[in-house]
């Protein structure tokens, strides 16, 4: 074998992702349990159907805000009293929200599972929601997304979401608010919040690491099964407006005095998450920019030396969320860099990728996936994820084969249907006065130049 010849990768170590046991409570409450005898932990993890995409127009960031508040206190335990109580168990209850649902966790040892069940269940029932809590965590919030205004990186991921999706889209604000959004936000907000959405038809309780699926089922019911109610007449529906704003290819120009490169974005409206071609367009999207070794990558960092980095991602969700190719790079090759994306993504549409290439994107894929799963609360959050998605019981046991499956010709069409080259958006933070012109002499369509409100 000569030095140049890549080493074909040997088959895949044998791995099974753990047996799922499912249950439904009388108060239509669904628990999963994986046993993980190996591992001297359980991970008990709720997951609730009330992400971002819940929140009502105006009140952006109450779902993140309210899964936040959990874990402050509840109406017996103040935020010190539920915080003792927890290193007590040695353990701690986290909590946080995307845009499809809000999870709240706590890992303990098998001989402390029923008091942290028990206090999971209190923080879940009969939140504290104090004002003096909820406020303090808006304002942390509000200084968080203030930083990220600041910084090139969070503008872009902002205006790319307002250039990309239909005024009145959940998709066009942070999964978090913006700074307008969450100074609104109140506790008798977030109340209302978990009262209308946080209920036991609408919740999952996950047990995963060494116990028993009689036990975990068990321990819940004793915890949770008393617990009735149902969602409140104001809760939003899960569905979400992810229509984009129509005008074919365009380019914007976010300026930023003085900037010494630019923060580019450049993507389209991409899939939701239970489309049929999910595997062709995942190992399609590592080929392209996924992957260290991806070709835009390559591309910009090693052939032109345009950038440290550059990626291409699907964000997944139950709507269609965005397509985008991101990166950042020297304020002189700004037009140079996004003609090699549009380059790459048209090359990935007309040529069909060869059999070494497909097998270092679907080697690593598949090599890489089962140590995502290697932990209690990885699993715990894995199994959350399918029941939010609705994905089947074998999705993570048939996941690597899936991925071997994908084919050249399989990748090829992936692109064709799923890239759209003419309804590519160009989104470059930077400064006008450098790029405006090169950026407007490559012809992709029309362009704009807009400056970002200081605190909106």
């Amino acid at each position: 074998m000569s030095m140049s010849t890549r080493p074909v990768a040997g088959p895949g170590r044998p791995w099974e992702f753990p047996a799922v046991h499912h249950a439904t409570l009388a108060n239509g409450l669904r628990v999963s349990v994986a046993p993980m005898h190996r591992l001297p932990m359980v991970t008990v993890l709720a997951m609730v159907d009330a992400g971002a995409t819940r929140d009502a127009v105006g009140h952006e960031g109450a779902s993140l805000l309210t899964a936040s508040a959990l874990t402050e206190g509840t109406a017996r335990l103040d935020g010190a009293s539920l915080t003792e109580q927890c290193e007590r168990l040695g353990a701690s209850i986290d909590a946080g929200a995307d845009w499809d649902s809000f999870m709240a966790h706590v890992a303990v040892t098998p001989d402390r599972l029923e008091q942290a069940m028990a206090l999971l269940g209190e923080v879940l029932i009969t939140p504290g929601f104090r004002a003096r809590d909820v406020e303090r965590l808006k304002e942390e919030r509000l200084a968080d997304l203030l930083q990220q205004r600041v910084e090139p990186r969070g503008l872009a991921a902002e205006q790319f979401r307002e250039f990309l999706y239909v005024d009145g889209s959940r998709y066009r604000v942070s999964a978090g608010g913006s700074p307008t959004t969450v100074r609104g936000l109140s506790p008798e907000i977030v109340q209302a919040f978990h009262a209308a959405h946080v209920a036991p038809s609408r919740m999952t309780i996950v047990l995963t690491g060494d116990v028993t699926p009689e036990r975990g089922v068990a321990l819940v019911e004793r915890a949770l099964g008393s617990w009735r109610g149902d969602a409140a007449a104001g809760a939003m529906p899960a569905t979400v407006d992810d229509r984009t704003v129509a005008g074919g290819r365009r380019v914007r120009v976010v300026h930023k005095a003085d900037a010494p490169q630019s923060e580019l974005r450049v993507g389209h409206r991409g899939l939701p998450r239970l489309h049929p071609d999910f595997f062709d367009v995942v190992v399609m999207n590592a080929l392209l920019g996924g992957l260290f070794s991806s070709r835009i990558n390559l591309n910009l960092r090693e052939k032109h030396a345009y950038t440290y980095g550059a990626n291409s991602m699907f964000d997944w969700r139950r709507g269609a969320g965005p397509f985008v190719v991101s990166t950042a790079v020297k304020t002189e090759v700004t037009d140079a860099a996004v003609r090699e994306i549009l380059l790459e993504i048209d090359r990935m549409r007309s040529e069909t990728v060869s059999a070494d290439e497909l097998s270092l994107a679907t080697a690593y894929l598949d090599g890489v996936f089962p140590i995502r799963y290697e932990t209690t609360t990885a699993v715990a959050q894995a199994i959350a994820t399918a029941s939010s998605y609705g994905l089947p019981d074998d999705y993570y046991t048939t996941y690597r084969q899936r991925v071997r499956g994908v084919t050249a010709e399989s990748v090829r069409r992936a692109a064709e249907q799923h890239l759209h080259p003419e309804e590519l958006l160009v989104l470059a933070v930077g400064d006008r006065e450098a790029i405006r012109a090169p950026l407007d002499a490559l012809g992709i369509g029309p362009l704009d130049v807009v400056e970002p409100a200081a605190d909106a």
